[in-house]
């Protein structure tokens, strides 16, 4: 029986570093097992903001990639300013911490560039793919966005060729995404934005969406929405696969670590006050403890913490690839992930829960209320979810850990984490494709 195909518009590719990439070089990897050949449509040269060659190795050998130019004007941008290269990741400076240039620079991107920055490979991409699917058979289309710009070039695709099966995939987003409130938009910017999304959400035959607050949203607004969570890939987590003896971490301590991109709108001050009270006053703990972060760190956050006294406790590996980030995962005991702490945010399910899952180790989260990562801890038995206003909960939690830990006794017994392999999502995904 001859394969079908699904051509997949996509930003990230490898060397792409970052979560974005992840989800669907992971579908494309586990897709032919389900009778789907994928192809691969991204540009020939894209202005990434992190590069990571280790997951080259997921790249199926003799999966089809066809390229085409874009031009971005993020170039420019640096030139005008050097912190917007956090831009390309969607960071930005906040509140006091944000200067003329990043304010103008903000205005800028809300309001030129609609949806973003990359709009400027929309057309051509438009008119290269509606020969290229019309030279060659493709039972499916999906766009995956951010950059929600792509989700543009199935829209007017779409349009052109009316028996298209669209697929858009939602990684985070549109304009219920906290920071799209940071973006300073006129009102007429605002409507653009929403008059477009609406469109992709009426016009796509599904609207893929990464958490089930983020789906219901969807639905509300037009869209005929379904969950697909990430997840996590086992050939990557297996911890027999990753050699750890030769990590710099100390084994003997009490290690809560950060894996990733640490931002300012979602730091989680008050677990630093209660590490830094810890150590204060607790000598065991003191001795014992070892703060560790693999990843871009914000400045800003790193110097606020270096003027407690968990300044001793930190060990800064800096920016990992993939593979060294999950070895990183594996020596850790208590491992933190933060979300934005307003209500619209409780939908966002950060990738790396998923291999946080894999690892069995316990962990730490901070959000707002209800938000489903929380839904995903308690049904694993994985950790808690706090909000940024808990303190006596979190040294109560992070006590209890600590003490398990003293004794030997800081096991692993997380349950129901199959679910949310990649496997199982891309037979999941089959089940809607077919």
């Amino acid at each position: 029986m001859e394969q079908k195909k699904i051509l997949i518009i996509t930003y990230y590719w490898p060397p792409a570093g970052g979560p974005g990439v992840q989800r669907w070089l992971k579908f494309a990897k586990y897709l032919p097992e389900f009778g789907w050949k994928p192809v691969i449509y991204t540009p020939e040269n894209p202005s990434y903001p992190l590069l990571d060659e280790s997951l080259m190795k997921d790249v199926p050998k003799d999966i089809e990639i066809v390229k085409t130019k874009i031009w971005e004007p993020y170039q420019l941008a640096e030139k005008l300013n050097k912190s917007n290269k956090k831009f390309k990741a969607g960071q930005f400076d906040v509140g006091k911490n944000q200067s003329w240039k990043s304010k103008l620079s903000i205005w800028v991107r809300g309001n030129f560039f609609i949806p973003d920055a990359r709009v400027f490979w929309v057309k051509p991409s438009v008119k290269f793919l509606e020969h290229y699917l019309k030279e060659n058979k493709i039972d499916v289309v999906v766009t995956s966005g951010p950059p929600h710009s792509l989700h543009l070039v199935g829209l007017h695709l779409k349009k052109k060729l009316p028996n298209l099966k669209w697929i858009a995939d939602f990684r985070d987003p549109w304009t219920e995404i906290s920071y799209y409130k940071h973006l300073k938009l006129t009102k007429s910017s605002d409507k653009k934005h929403r008059q477009l999304e609406s469109e992709v959400f009426r016009n796509a035959d599904i609207t893929l969406a990464t958490s089930y607050t983020d789906a219901e949203n969807f639905r509300k607004n037009g869209a005929n929405a379904v969950c697909i969570t990430n997840g996590f890939d086992e050939t990557d987590s297996n911890s027999k696969t990753f050699n750890s003896s030769n990590s710099p971490t100390l084994k003997q301590n009490f290690t809560l670590s950060y894996i990733g991109v640490l931002e300012q709108l979602r730091n989680p001050e008050n677990l630093w006050n209660v590490l830094d009270n810890l150590i204060k006053t607790n000598s065991d703990f003191e001795e014992n403890f070892t703060l560790k972060f693999a990843g871009r760190i914000d400045d800003k956050i790193l110097n606020s913490i270096e003027n407690t006294s968990l300044k001793n406790h930190i060990l800064n590996l800096g920016y990992l690839s993939h593979d060294k980030a999950v070895s990183e995962m594996q020596t850790s005991d208590i491992l933190l992930i933060t979300n934005f702490p307003n209500p619209s945010s409780k939908g966002i399910i950060p990738g790396k829960i998923f291999e946080y899952l894999a690892t069995g180790k316990q962990i730490i989260s901070f959000g707002p209320n209800d938000a489903d990562v929380s839904k995903i801890l308690d049904e694993t038995k994985a950790g808690k979810h706090f909000s940024y206003q808990d303190s006596e909960s979190i040294k109560k939690f992070v006590l209890e850990k600590f003490e398990l830990w003293k004794n030997g006794n800081l096991l692993e017994n997380t349950q129901n984490i199959e679910q949310f392999s990649r496997k199982n999502l891309t037979k999941k995904l089959v089940e809607i494709l077919d």
